[in-house]
């Protein structure tokens, strides 16, 4: 497992990279093995999805009758959810890549996509903590919410192109199968599973 340093690293590159410094590259383990070695950002950013899974629990458990109780099958069932989201675009990427012709480029989208999802989640674990203790700021976690996901869609056209370069078209296509998919996807498996707040 990456340790903290090296993830301070790896966020570094990153960093680089959004701010079009091609010195980013530097810090990033882009081969195959640096690929599968991002994933252990997934534990790095456990503690930030622990959070919003009990935020959900308690959305989940206010459409219950009172003194419902969820088991450890609930979380469960959201860590396949949590699974789904973080896989099936990197999966529909590695189709995309392979259709035109960029194969080459997807172990390094992967370490960024993985990379950045640690800063991502703990933002969005910020706001999970808002809205759980200050629910009175619902209207200005709302808000975050969206610079958030505005601040995530331009994190992630900068580092994609500085990845596959100036072909804007290809650039807003990678950005589209990374999350509108993820979106629907979610819904769909939260609701099959039963997850889903009533």
């Amino acid at each position: 497992m990456p340790t903290l340093k090296e993830v301070e690293f790896y966020l570094k590159g990153l960093w680089l990279l959004f701010k079009q410094d091609p010195s980013g590259f530097a810090y990033l383990d882009l081969t195959d093995r640096g690929a599968m070695r991002s994933f252990w950002a997934i534990l790095w950013a456990l503690p930030a999805i622990l959070i919003s899974f009990a935020w959900w629990r308690l959305l989940y458990l206010q459409g219950l009758p009172e003194g419902t109780e969820t088991g450890g099958l609930f979380f469960f069932r959201l860590a396949l959810v949590e699974a789904s989201n973080w896989l099936f675009p990197l999966i529909l990427l590695g189709i995309l890549c392979w259709m035109v012709g960029i194969g080459e480029k997807y172990a390094s989208m992967v370490v960024a996509i993985n990379w950045l999802a640690v800063p991502v989640s703990y933002s969005y674990g910020l706001l999970v903590l808002l809205m759980m203790f200050l629910p009175a700021l619902a209207g200005v976690v709302a808000f975050l919410w969206l610079l958030l996901m505005i601040t995530l869609i331009a994190a992630l056209f900068r580092i994609v192109r500085m990845i596959v370069g100036d072909q804007l078209l290809m650039v807003s296509t990678i950005i589209m199968v990374l999350l509108v998919p993820s979106m629907i996807i979610a819904e769909v498996l939260e609701r099959y599973l039963g997850v889903y707040p009533g």
